[in-house]
C-alpha cells in the first residue's frame, strides 16, 4: 500500500484550487451513455426479452422469470437467518422513526382576510428502487430506498436487482427477505440500465408500469441511465463509487482512523478514502495501522487498488479551518470528524452528504443502524444535493384560495403589471370577475 501524501501546510488555496487539488476518483458517466441508452432503447422495443437478453449476456444467467413470484418473496423471508433478521427488523424501526422526522405538516399562510396560501406536500404515485449486487449483497439498500418511500405515502413501490448466477438467476434471497419484511412484493430480477429503462418506460407483459422516480445506487451504466431518463422520470442523483474523508487531529485515534477508512476502501476499487489532518505524527500512525489491518482484512486485494488510487490520499493541512475548507471543496458522501474540538469543526462544514461526529460514530453506524440514509450523493454532489429520505418523494404544492373581496383589492395592481409586461389578457381575466362584459 502506497497512500499518496498531500501537503498542503504551506499553500493559501482559493475554493477553486482546492477543488483542482483534492484526490478524487474518476468517473465519466458520459463514456457509458451511448451503451446505456442502448441498452434503454433495446427494453423499450423488446420488453421482457430484451431485459432476459441482457442478463444472460451481462450477468452471465438466464433468469426463470424477471419478475418474481410473492411465493418465492415469502420464503426467502421466512427463511432468513434469525441475527440477520433481527438486525434488519432493527434497521428498519429506526430508518422509519428517523424517516417521519423528514415530512414537513402542511402550513397556511394567511395574507389578509380571505387571502390564504396552502403549502402542502404531496407523495409521488409510483417509484422503482433499484438494489445493486455486484461484489456484495445490499439488503440495508433495500431498507434505506423503500422506507422512506413508505413513510412520504407513496402508494406503489417496485424493487429491482440484477439476478444472480448463484441462485439460479434469482435476485439474492437476502434481498427477497428484506423486501418481504416491508411488504415490497413487486421485485423483478433484472439490473443496470436495462432495468432503469424498465422502470423508467414500463414492460407491459410484465405488468410493470412506469414509475414517477428511480432511486437507489448502481455502476457507471446505472449512473448513465439514470441520466438518460431524467426528465421522463426523477431520480436521486447519478451515484459514483463510495467517498469517506475524515478530519482528525492529533487526538485522534489512529487506529481507528485507519479502521474507518478501511471500512471504505473494501467496496470497489475506485472507492476513496482520504484523511485530512494537521497532524503529522497521526498522519504516520494512521499508515501504520493501515497497512497491519489492510493485511489482515478478506479483501485486502481490492481495498488495497483503492488505498493506492489517485481518489485516495491524506492530506496535510496548517489547521482545521484549513480541514474544514477542503471538506468543503471536496464535497464528500461521507464526512467524519474525529478531533478535540469536533463541534468547532462541525460549525464550518458546509458540505456533506452525512456527518459522522465524534470517534464513536463510525461510517459503518450509518451504513446499518444510525437510522439517517445511506444513500447519498458523490462526486461531490454534496455541494447542491442531499442524500434520500423521505422528502425526495415528495413534491411541495402551493394551493392558492382567495375570495371575491380579496381578489378586488389586488384588481388594479395586477392590471398594472400586466399591462407592463403587455400581456393585457392577464389583467382581463382578473377584472371580468368584476363587470358584466
Amino acid at each position: 500500500m502506497s497512500l499518496n501524501t498531500i501537503d498542503l501546510r504551506s499553500a493559501a488555496l482559493s475554493r477553486a484550487e482546492l477543488s483542482r487539488v483534492v484526490p478524487r476518483a474518476q468517473m465519466d458517466v458520459s463514456v457509458a451513455s451511448a451503451a446505456a441508452i442502448q441498452l434503454i432503447n433495446d427494453v423499450r422495443e423488446h420488453g421482457e426479452q430484451a431485459l432476459l437478453d441482457q442478463a444472460e449476456r451481462l450477468d452471465g444467467v438466464l433468469p426463470a422469470r424477471v419478475r418474481i413470484h410473492a411465493d418465492e418473496i415469502t420464503r426467502a423471508t421466512r427463511a432468513l437467518e434469525p441475527s440477520v433478521r433481527e438486525a434488519l427488523e432493527l434497521a428498519i424501526d429506526r430508518v422509519r422513526t428517523a424517516s417521519k422526522a423528514q415530512v414537513p405538516p402542511p402550513m397556511m399562510t394567511q395574507l389578509g382576510d380571505g387571502a390564504e396560501i396552502v403549502q402542502r406536500w404531496q407523495p409521488v404515485n409510483r417509484v422503482g428502487l433499484y438494489v445493486p449486487g455486484g461484489k456484495a449483497v445490499y439488503p440495508s439498500s433495500v431498507i434505506m430506498n423503500v422506507v422512506p418511500a413508505q413513510i412520504a405515502g407513496v402508494s406503489s413501490v417496485a424493487l429491482a436487482s440484477p439476478p444472480q448466477r448463484s441462485f439460479g438467476g434469482a435476485v439474492h434471497p437476502t434481498i427477497l427477505g428484506a423486501a418481504g419484511l416491508l411488504g415490497v412484493d413487486e421485485v423483478y430480477a433484472m439490473g443496470g440500465a436495462g432495468a432503469i429503462g424498465a422502470f423508467a418506460y414500463g414492460v407491459q407483459e410484465l405488468g410493470l408500469d412506469p414509475v414517477d422516480i428511480i432511486t437507489g445506487p448502481g455502476n457507471v451504466y446505472v449512473a448513465a441511465a439514470k441520466r438518460a431518463v431524467r426528465g421522463v422520470v426523477g431520480i436521486d442523483s447519478e451515484a459514483g463509487p463510495t467517498e469517506i474523508l475524515i478530519i482528525a487531529d492529533g487526538a485522534a485515534d489512529p487506529r481507528l482512523v485507519a479502521a474507518d477508512l478501511l471500512s471504505q476502501a473494501e467496496h470497489d476499487e475506485l472507492a476513496a478514502a482520504v484523511l485530512v489532518t494537521d497532524s503529522e505524527e497521526l498522519a504516520d500512525a494512521v499508515r501504520t495501522h493501515l497497512a497491519e489491518q489492510l493485511a489482515a482484512t478478506p479483501h485486502s486485494q481490492r481495498a488495497s487498488v483503492a488505498l493506492d488510487g489517485q481518489q485516495s490520499a491524506i492530506v496535510l493541512v496548517s489547521d482545521m479551518a484549513a480541514a474544514a475548507a477542503l471538506s468543503n471543496a471536496y464535497g464528500p458522501e461521507h464526512l467524519e470528524i474525529q478531533t478535540d474540538e469536533s463541534g468547532a469543526v462541525l460549525d464550518m462544514i458546509d458540505n456533506a452528504g452525512a456527518i459522522f461526529l465524534g470517534d464513536q460514530s463510525p461510517v459503518s453506524l450509518g451504513d446499518y443502524l444510525a437510522g439517517s440514509n445511506h444513500v447519498l450523493p458523490t462526486g461531490g454532489q454534496s455541494r447542491f444535493s442531499s442524500g434520500l429520505g423521505a422528502y425526495t418523494f415528495l413534491r411541495p404544492q402551493q394551493v392558492i384560495r382567495y375570495s371575491h373581496d380579496a381578489l378586488r383589492a389586488l384588481e388594479p395592481h395586477i392590471v398594472a403589471l400586466s399591462t407592463a409586461e403587455d400581456l393585457p389578457a392577464h389583467g382581463s381575466a382578473v377584472s371580468k370577475r368584476f363587470t358584466d362584459s
